[in-house]
């Protein structure tokens, strides 16, 4: 018998790889050579419900992690648009060149040309695109150029939420925050968004930023070719601006021919129109003034300030940008202000040979009166060169154009004059130079008149139309300094104006307002004394959206009509026959009031046609230190006054400004008894040269006798009144008294030879002595008072 196992018989009925008989399974051979190398089904199952279950579980994590973070101070930067009434671009602040606008405030045209060029099925298809993002991998990685494989809304994250880098860091976060981007906001705010964000050269930031910045338009007035072009510039916004680089305009054609084929097969463009359609070739400019220079820097100051100071926008919201801000300010009349500026005083002067040229600033403002409306501001010649607005700054005396502030007040008030006349403008004054002040019992003031004249009695009108500061700073002190300052206020200068002391200096213009205060009461005064609330805003935006509520109008009589007409009656005669008469110029009835600060370190005109209130001064600062200086010998001229300069520029501008309309003159409601003639109960009071040869003084130093000649006498007020004379003709109200060598006349008194010659109503007084000409007498010092008084030399 064999010791050999022998084989075991599968029993009967049995199958091969059954259990046998005891019920143990058959162990599964052992696989061998080269079939151990493939894995198998049960492998590849495994492993892919495992890798499934990873990704599914990686997704479930970074969707978990990532958070949609704020956006990027890039994204969110935007420029404020200021413009003119007319929509005209004056300027744009801030170095980021955006302007967000809704979407509906986009083109259909141009909204189809970016999603033609960028992501045609934006609409249906999902946040990302994996395929796309394969296929763009794949190009990377085989050196067929850089491909993003980004939706629209995954650019949208990238320029929004994240920065610029190209890392898988960043990319994952895009994927991430583009899926929960697109399950919280709506298709349509992605692609206003996308809009707004994308870059689109010549520092354009936004679709809105980039139709200005290449078409000069806003973008919903762009059209499908122009749209197109702003699509294909998205891919290559430095390359493809064929003005900057015309080498690469063949490229650009072919990339915007690309996205009008790409809106024919969408159907969002007729191939009809498409194939009608030339190359938009762009401006050579951006027709967009992103810098300050010129007006522009000082006009942007002006509208911000009011913005803050009305509490319309506060800083911090102007500096986070995004504002749309349409002014009131005409662009006809901007440019009109320049010119005028330029002919009158700019082109006058020689910086190389005159130092005092240098010293030249100028500003000015206009206002419309029945509204309220500023309509231009002059603010300087550059703003890049001189910084601080001339037509706000609040640092120069407004001089003798204060004055018609004074007789409103009288008027308003029914004030009186010391010995108890009613003040009209044929109140006669005592027009002595350096005349102390009567009645007033806070310190001796004897203010000088221009050029030391004497003018011995005079009405009110005819001391205005000479601005004679003797009689004024006695008005002051008739109606009342407080009176007077409350008027000023009423009228529309700012309570806080620097130097508006209830003092008799008030009536000389010691305060130091702006050229647009002074604009804006003088408008009240061409509106019959009826004041509003001045603007230089019509809207807001931002975002396209009017969030901004601006103040209502409101109007209030301040003064009476009588009072403020009354005044323009007087101002007319200015024009007419005073210190103004180039301001006929414009060729128009127009009121106004020059004025002189002192030594001359600004000269003023504020006038106003009925339907324009405009104020230009002139003033003198030093470019280096910033110091007033005096403006003798401006121009070459010997010196500089209100008379000049400023109205000449007024007139220049008034009559360009209000080209092709219709003149029209006043409609004047006069105080009652303004025509009779009032003459003081007594004569005027002798007063004696002063003794001391300064120009400065103290209360009671010699001030009631300072500065008076020996060509005035007692004796005017007889003269005027018609009495006879020696040697000379009788006057009447106006007329003049001429004495002979040596004779005495009621007029004046004439000594060794001279001649003399007494007026009222607008005559002038000439005295002379030893044989030299004196025009009214020269005194050797200006009265001053101690305190708050001050020293002022005005017209």
């Amino acid at each position: 018998m064999s010791d050999e196992p022998q084989p075991q018989q599968p029993t009967e009925g049995s199958a091969p790889g059954e259990p046998e008989g005891d019920g143990t399974k058959p162990k599964r051979p052992k696989r061998t050579g080269w079939r151990r190398l493939i894995p198998t089904w049960r492998m590849v199952l495994g492993t892919f419900v495992l890798g499934v279950l990873l990704l599914m579980g990686l997704f479930y994590l970074g969707y978990s992690m990532v958070k949609i973070p704020p956006a990027n101070a890039l994204a969110t930067k935007q420029s404020n648009v200021y413009l003119y009434a007319d929509g005209t671009e004056i300027a744009r602040d801030g170095a980021i060149n955006r302007e967000n606008v809704d979407l509906s405030q986009i083109s259909k045209d141009a909204q189809h040309a970016v999603l033609a060029a960028e992501d045609r099925d934006f609409y249906t298809e999902s946040a990302v695109d994996l395929k796309a993002m394969l296929r763009a991998g794949w190009n990377t990685a085989t050196g067929k150029g850089k491909q993003s494989g980004s939706t629209i809304t995954q650019q949208y994250v990238k320029n929004y939420y994240l920065a610029q880098e190209q890392t898988a860091k960043r990319k994952v976060k895009e994927f991430f925050i583009a899926i929960k981007l697109d399950r919280e906001k709506s298709k349509d705010d992605i692609l206003e968004g996308y809009l707004n964000t994308s870059y689109f050269g010549r520092n354009a930031y936004g679709i809105q930023a980039a139709a200005k910045a290449y078409y000069g338009i806003d973008a919903t007035e762009l059209t499908a070719a122009q749209g197109a072009y702003l699509a294909a510039l998205v891919n290559a916004p430095s390359e493809y601006d064929v003005i900057a680089h015309p080498e690469n305009k063949k490229a650009a054609e072919a990339r915007w021919n690309y996205v009008l084929d790409g809106m024919v097969t969408k159907d969002w463009l007729n191939a009809g129109e498409r194939e009608g359609m030339k190359f938009p070739t762009p401006k050579e400019t951006s027709g967009a003034s992103v810098g300050m220079s010129g007006q522009r820097g000082y006009l942007v100051n002006a509208i911000k300030d009011y913005l803050k100071n009305n509490k319309i926008v506060t800083s911090d919201e102007l500096e986070a940008g995004g504002y749309r801000i349409t002014t009131t300010l005409e662009k006809k009349k901007q440019d009109a202000f320049v010119d005028a500026v330029n002919d009158k005083l700019m082109d006058k002067l020689d910086k190389k040979n005159r130092k005092v040229d240098t010293y030249v600033r100028a500003g000015g403002a206009a206002v419309d009166p029945k509204n309220g409306e500023v309509l231009a501001l002059y603010g300087g010649v550059d703003y890049v060169k001189q910084y601080t607005n001339n037509a706000t700054r609040r640092d120069f005396q407004v001089g003798s154009t204060f004055k018609p502030f004074v007789f409103t007040s009288a008027v308003q008030n029914g004030s009186e004059t010391q010995d108890g006349r009613t003040i009209t403008p044929n109140t006669i004054y005592d027009g002595t130079n350096k005349r102390s002040v009567q009645g007033w019992t806070g310190g001796g003031y004897a203010p000088a008149n221009e050029d030391d004249v004497n003018y011995g009695n005079i009405t009110v009108r005819a001391a205005t139309d000479k601005s004679v500061n003797s009689v004024y700073a006695q008005m002051a002190v008739d109606v009342g300094p407080e009176k007077v300052k409350k008027t000023a206020v009423d009228l529309g200068l700012p309570t806080a104006t620097p130097d508006l002391q209830p003092y008799p200096s008030i009536a000389l213009g010691t305060a130091t307002a702006s050229v647009l205060d002074m604009a804006e009461a003088y408008a009240t005064l061409a509106n019959h004394g009826k004041h509003g609330t001045y603007t230089i805003i019509k809207k807001v935006t931002k975002d396209g959206n009017e969030v901004v509520d601006l103040p209502s109008r409101k109007s209030s009589q301040v003064v009476t009509r009588e009072a403020a007409d009354t005044t323009t009656a007087v101002l007319k005669s200015v024009v007419e026959n005073g210190t103004a008469t180039a301001a006929q110029a414009a060729g128009r009835p127009a009121a106004g009031k020059t004025g002189t600060a002192e030594e001359d370190q600004a000269a003023w005109f504020a006038g106003y046609t009925p339907d324009l209130a405009t104020v230009v001064a002139v003033m003198g600062q030093d470019p280096t230190t910033a110091a007033h200086k005096s403006l003798y010998g401006v121009m070459g001229l010997q010196r500089i006054n209100g008379g000049g300069a400023p109205t000449e520029i007024w007139s220049q501008f008034t009559k360009e400004a209000l080209k092709g309309t219709p003149a029209s003159d006043f409609s004047l409601q006069l105080q009652d008894g303004s025509e009779e003639t009032a003459y003081p109960s007594a004569p005027p009071t002798e007063q004696k040269p002063s003794e001391s040869p300064d120009e400065t003084g103290t209360p009671g130093d010699g001030q009631n006798d300072q500065g008076q000649t020996q060509g005035q006498t007692q004796g005017q007020t007889q003269g005027q009144t018609g009495g006879t004379t020696t040697g000379g003709t009788p006057t009447t109200d106006g007329g003049t008294s001429t004495g002979t060598t040596g004779s005495t006349t009621d007029g004046g008194t004439t000594t060794d030879g001279g001649t003399s010659t007494g007026t009222t109503d607008g005559g002038t007084s000439t005295g002379t002595t030893d044989g030299g000409t004196t025009d009214g007498g020269t005194g050797n010092s200006t009265g001053t008072t101690a305190g708050p008084l001050g020293i002022t030399r005005e017209e």
